[in-house]
């Protein structure tokens, strides 16, 4: 994975999935764990949505659970 990025660990990863929907309709969900990441990278960055690297995935998504999750 890319340098000077937050990646979650295994462990803290396989804390969070037990509480993550597994029942959704529609399109395929993008990596939870990757979203999450993202999230949370943004977050301690102080930066934009616009401004997440690109491994994270779609920023519009970022953006989009994060707000739902809120």
């Amino acid at each position: 994975m890319s340098d000077g990025c937050f990646w979650l660990s295994d462990e803290q990863f396989s804390k969070l999935q037990p509480l993550l929907p597994t029942n959704t309709r529609g399109k395929p969900r993008v990596d939870d764990r990757r979203v999450i990441s993202g999230i949370i990278h943004v977050l301690k960055s102080g930066g934009r949505w616009i401004d997440a690297p690109d491994v994270y995935g779609p920023r519009k998504t970022l953006y989009n659970r994060f707000v739902r999750w809120s």
